[in-house]
């Protein structure tokens, strides 16, 4: 039990550092694409996570990258929503005889469909809200929405990578 929040801290920390030390200064496709694997902290929850604690994560997650980018309250607002949608998108898609406690919501424990599915419409989602928070306004909305789309493409690839990474070294071990 510690060990396992432990490693779920040293991710929060680990994801939020890189998303605001390096993946925040990327410049891909002129600004067009901005690419943020911290919402792979929310995606990655185990299935057992209380409702309550997965809001106040995303809120936590979400205040922390605010706090780098200085950005008052926008990505608090879009990983809130993101958290809520992980709630609902479980319920949605959840197996017949439940979800396995043992496993986790990643692409070696569920699937590939499965994990595009879930993980793709909350980083969608998450990077809708985002944008058009930011932009405050429907004047460009189809610029705002290829941008955002770009940026979940781009955010899903990266995500699959983490976890191709990851899974090779937890297999490793």
């Amino acid at each position: 039990m510690t060990s396992t929040i432990r490693h779920h801290i040293l991710s929060f920390i680990v994801l939020v550092l890189l998303q605001a030390l390096v993946l925040d200064h990327l410049d891909l496709a002129n600004g067009w694409v901005v690419p943020y694997l911290y919402v792979l902290f929310l995606i990655a929850l185990p299935f057992d996570t209380p409702p309550w604690a997965t809001l106040l994560l995303g809120f936590a997650l979400g205040m922390a990258m605010d706090f780098f980018s200085s950005t008052p309250g926008m990505h608090a607002s879009a990983c809130t929503v993101m958290a809520y949608a992980r709630l609902l998108l479980l319920r949605i898609l959840s197996p017949r005889e439940g979800y396995d406690a043992v496993k986790r919501p990643t692409v070696a424990h569920m699937g590939l469909n499965w994990y595009l599915t879930f993980a793709g419409t909350l980083v969608v989602l998450h990077h809708l809200w985002l944008f058009f928070v930011e932009v405050y306004r429907f004047d460009h909305f189809f610029s705002t929405f290829i941008r955002a789309v770009m940026s979940a493409a781009a955010t899903l690839l990266l995500c699959l990578l983490t976890q191709a990474l990851t899974a090779r070294e937890a297999s490793s071990r």
